[in-house]
């Protein structure tokens, strides 16, 4: 019986950003809890002198390889390569657009980084970057009106990161902190376009989070209350009950990826719709 590798390459392959690969290599990883992934991406890889250099890395470093290729002959060449070297290779899109053409009945355009284009949606995304960017944290809490979402919670419970990554996704997100004993904007509780949600976690995860945040911080730092669980109990209650006064629905993030919350969020979103 082989024993099971404490790691291996995983090498990933693209003509264009990767970011398809990077999703399906990390979830696919991810299931093996038991051998660490060492992570190689080449991007933007669109001839074949490219290509070689590619597998001159990986002869040096072998593993599984996943590729995204348009062109049907440098898709050719690493299946070849890999044969050779006796390395697994899958391409990602290609079990998909053979169902799409088999559906459709037409053959896919073959366009490189089709899903990359300057369209409106792409600009939809940026403006929508450009606002939650510019609405982090409590700022120009008088523009609540302009947002899709909007994220409350108290300190430490992920609202930026989520509010960036649903913005990525082309929806204008705001996040307001709510601090123990300070009312939240009187714009917040009078808006009626966004979806307002409140974020969550229990004051062990957040007294964990923010013991790790003050560790950069300077000397005269008092984070006493800051990490201590009875103080931070406090607050979440304050945060629940003002979510129960307005009805505004609450996410739980304590176990939750970012990806899972944003998950959850569009969810309420399509359900409030």
């Amino acid at each position: 019986m082989n024993k099971p590798q404490s790691f291996f390459h995983l090498h990933m392959i693209s003509d264009a950003t990767g970011e398809t690969l990077l999703a399906a290599g990390r979830a696919a990883s991810a299931q093996y809890k038991n051998a660490g992934v060492i992570e190689h991406t080449y991007p933007l890889i669109r001839n074949e002198k490219q290509l070689l250099q590619v597998f001159e890395e990986i002869e040096d470093q072998p593993g599984i390889i996943l590729y995204t290729m348009v062109d049907q002959e440098l898709s050719g060449l690493i299946d070849a390569r890999c044969a050779a070297m006796g390395l697994p290779c899958v391409s990602v899109l290609e079990p998909v657009l053979a169902v799409f053409q088999s559906y459709l009945g037409t053959p896919a355009g073959r366009r490189v980084g089709a899903q990359h284009v300057l369209d409106k949606e792409y600009f939809r995304r940026i403006d929508a970057l450009n606002f939650t960017m510019e609405h982090d944290d409590g700022q120009l809490p008088a523009d609540m009106e302009e947002a899709d979402i909007v994220l409350i919670g108290i300190s430490r419970t992920s609202k930026t990161p989520t509010s960036i990554y649903l913005a990525n996704r082309g929806i204008k997100t705001a996040n307001i902190p709510i601090v123990l004993g300070v009312p939240i904007p009187e714009s917040l509780i009078k808006a009626k376009k966004p979806l307002i949600v409140g974020l969550v976690a229990t004051a062990e995860r957040i007294s964990h989070i923010r013991q790790n945040r003050t560790l950069g911080t300077t000397s005269t730092f008092e984070g006493g209350s800051y990490v201590d669980r009875v103080s931070i109990s406090e607050e979440l209650s304050y945060a629940r009950q003002i979510c129960t006064r307005y009805n505004w629905p609450m996410i739980d993030v304590s176990r939750r990826s970012i990806e899972e919350t944003a998950a959850a969020i569009l969810a309420l979103r399509a359900k409030s719709r």
